[in-house]
């Protein structure tokens, strides 16, 4: 038989103060270190990818005004925005419509 020795109480408070701040350790922290990062690339993400669609829709607007000659010249010089202005606003409704659920 092996040779157990008893402890004391206060040796088993701190073994057991030490294996739960571990495991809190190891089922709490540990696993919030990868959302963090995983969150920090999705935002990063998502901001230049929004900023590269707003630039595509600015140039887009550019080309209009400028590549179209005289048709949207005076009274039609709206219609470039509008044009844009629903580009921009189909391009939301997609990104809506893929935000789904996963179950």
């Amino acid at each position: 038989m092996p040779d157990t020795q008893e402890k004391s109480l206060p040796e088993v408070g701190n073994e057991l103060w030490a294996l739960t701040k571990t495991y809190a350790r190891q089922e709490t922290v540990d696993p919030l270190k990868g959302v963090g990062r995983y969150l920090a690339f999705g935002l990063g993400g998502s901001l230049l990818l929004g900023i590269g669609v707003v630039l595509l829709l600015l140039s887009g607007l550019r080309a209009l005004q400028t590549q179209t000659g005289s048709t949207f010249t005076g009274s039609w010089s709206w219609v470039p925005y509008f044009i844009i202005l629903v580009v921009g606003a189909a391009l939301i409704a997609v990104a809506v419509t893929r935000i789904t659920k996963k179950s």
